[in-house]
């Protein structure tokens, strides 16, 4: 029996309050992840029962201490709570204040490379943006904030689970002299990954702070797609200085952009670029070109919201090979068209961050 299926053989014997049945059983229960001995799951009650639920907690922790071969065990409540019809009604609090944001020790610049949606390529761009940032001499880190979809293992080539270096702190694991941390490493790659919010942020959180990153120039973060809960919650607590928006060119992808340059601005993120990624394909046997997404789309948004366009990246298929290959363009062609594409972009960028020049006042976003 696998160390998971115990803990849930385990958790048979604690019973959730008003005949709630065994928590092993209940859809309350979270995907159990367990790391060098340490179990980590979430049990989703109703708000206003957490606190009588935290009898279920602890006894849901003692539960799985008494798993051979669990040394311990982490146990949250996570909760939602529908807002009431006034609470509906009142103004959406502001962003967190620049002051409640918390550095990352050693780390100069953290950069979230974000999408509007999934499926434009947003996890290949930051793996190969990063490369390119190292390959000009800068220490460099990525952090695969995408729990639902962790892509950074495979792209660059990574096996294996991280250590502890010392109480909670997990050492990064490294590719291409790269610090890479990712939910990736520490569950099974079939795992489904059945996570509430509070769940998902606490993770990221995690992987941010509690990784001994050292010192970096730049700490590159795989943002999740889309412009929910996690994005959010990262963009108002973390000191980023700015990010990166991917998309192709076709309108329904620079819809999407457009909710994520102004989900950036409301929490005063500054956008520090947008990246034109499949922009066009180029025939391998007759040269000819097609703009298969069309083409200049991002380019154009752009300049309509006033953010710098950084650059395109073609549709090419060694970029998708390679990247399946755990082996990143910019690493295997480095003087090639393509990886000169993610270099490019990554001179514009790391300009951009040395000279500060994108931190002009971003509009203000009014509601009526």
């Amino acid at each position: 029996m696998s160390d998971k299926n115990a803990i849930i053989a385990a958790l048979e014997s604690v019973i959730l309050p008003g005949g709630g049945g065994p928590l092993s059983r209940s859809r309350a229960l979270s995907e159990i992840v367990i790391h060098q001995g340490k179990a980590y799951f979430s049990i989703s009650v109703p708000a206003a029962e957490v606190a009588a639920a935290e009898s279920v907690r602890l006894a849901a922790e003692n539960a799985a201490r008494g798993v051979p071969g669990i040394v311990s065990a982490i146990v949250t409540l996570t909760a939602e709570k529908a807002a009431s019809p006034s609470q509906a009604a009142a103004p959406k609090p502001g962003p967190a204040p620049q002051g409640a944001k918390v550095q990352v020790a050693g780390v100069k610049h953290i950069v979230a490379v974000a999408s509007g949606k999934g499926g434009v390529g947003k996890s290949t761009t930051a793996c190969n943006l990063a490369l390119a940032l190292a390959a000009r001499g800068l220490k460099v880190g990525v952090l695969d904030a995408d729990i639902y979809g962790p892509s950074m293992p495979r792209l660059f080539g990574i096996r294996g689970k991280p250590t502890l270096k010392e109480g909670r702190v997990l050492n990064p694991m490294e590719g291409y002299g790269i610090k890479v941390m990712s939910i990736g490493f520490l569950v099974e790659d079939d795992s489904a990954m059945i996570w509430r919010g509070p769940m998902v942020i606490s993770a990221i959180q995690q992987m941010l702070r509690e990784v001994a990153w050292g010192d970096l120039d730049v700490l590159v973060v795989d943002m999740p797609p889309g412009t929910g809960d996690a994005q959010l919650t990262l963009a108002q607590n973390v000191p980023l200085a700015g990010a990166v928006i991917v998309s192709t060119p076709q309108d329904l992808a620079l819809i999407d952009v457009r909710r994520g340059i102004a989900m950036f601005r409301k929490v005063e993120v500054p956008i520090l670029g947008v990246v034109e990624n499949m922009s066009y394909f180029v025939a391998p046997d007759t040269g000819k070109r097609y703009d298969i997404f069309s083409y200049g789309g991002a380019r154009a948004e752009a300049e309509r919201q006033g953010a710098p366009f950084l650059g395109e990246v073609p549709l090419v298929m060694a970029i998708r090979e390679k990247s399946d290959a755990g082996m990143p363009i910019t690493v295997t062609e480095p003087d090639g068209p393509h990886a000169g594409a993610y270099h490019a972009i990554a001179e514009r960028l790391w300009q951009s961050l040395e000279s500060g020049s994108f931190n002009r006042p971003a509009p203000r976003i009014v509601f009526d």
